[in-house]
């Protein structure tokens, strides 16, 4: 079971929230929140697996929420899935860079929403395709710096067919797509990835992304 905390200012989007997820018979809402400061204050006192953050709200906005749950949890401990209106270039990389572990636009279906919930549960890292390209992008045009021979050494851990996922992760591919691509199996898709962050030392996918850039990979 999935404990979820819902963070938003809107009570109406925190309901609706609600009604999608009760009927999932493997994720349980034990708590919602309308502010980053209620959010802290409740993982205090609540168990949670996964929180589902709003990045604008009154107060500390869900940046910072963010930020200050890390200091008192890792993501071994707690993730943190971001579920916006606002995914550019420079929300993506500020709520990443603080801790979260996925980012959904509040555009996605409730299927995706489901789905990324349980990615980030279990250790993946949901992107939604705006967001992701938001990443790529990002980390495309930062300056490369030259690859490290520690960086080397862990892409030589890497399978022939997990280095061709990561590569079609940075691409901006979900699942789905890789699996078309590669004619496998989505659930294999993930199988990849997952075994690629754990050999590369990654939290997330969006730590492979700057990985398989920052390592030279999509240059080969």
């Amino acid at each position: 079971m999935v404990r979820i905390m819902i963070v938003d200012d809107q009570e109406m989007i925190r309901l609706g929230l609600r009604g999608i997820l009760a009927a999932q018979q493997d994720i349980d809402v034990v708590a919602d929140a309308g502010d980053g400061l209620q959010a802290l204050n409740l993982l205090e006192s609540h168990e949670v697996d996964v929180v589902l953050m709003d990045l604008r709200m009154p107060g500390i906005d869900g940046v910072e929420t963010t930020r200050r749950i890390r200091e008192k949890f890792s993501p071994e401990q707690l993730r943190i899935l971001v579920f916006t209106t606002f995914d550019n270039d420079e929300n993506v990389f500020a709520a990443l860079k603080a801790g979260a572990n996925g980012f959904l636009s509040k555009g996605a279906s409730p299927a995706e929403l489901v789905a990324g919930i349980q990615d980030v549960a279990t250790g993946g890292g949901a992107l939604s395709a705006t967001a992701s390209a938001a990443l790529i992008g990002h980390v495309a045009q930062s300056q490369h710096r030259p690859v490290a021979p520690e960086q080397s050494a862990q892409l030589e851990l890497l399978t022939a067919r997990e280095r061709d996922v990561v590569v079609a992760i940075a691409q901006g591919l979900d699942n789905q797509q890789i699996a078309d691509q590669m004619f496998i199996s989505p659930y294999t898709v993930k199988t990849h990835a997952n075994r690629a962050m754990n050999k590369l030392g990654a939290r997330d996918r969006a730590q492979l992304v700057s990985f398989a850039y920052q390592a030279g990979l999509m240059d080969q």
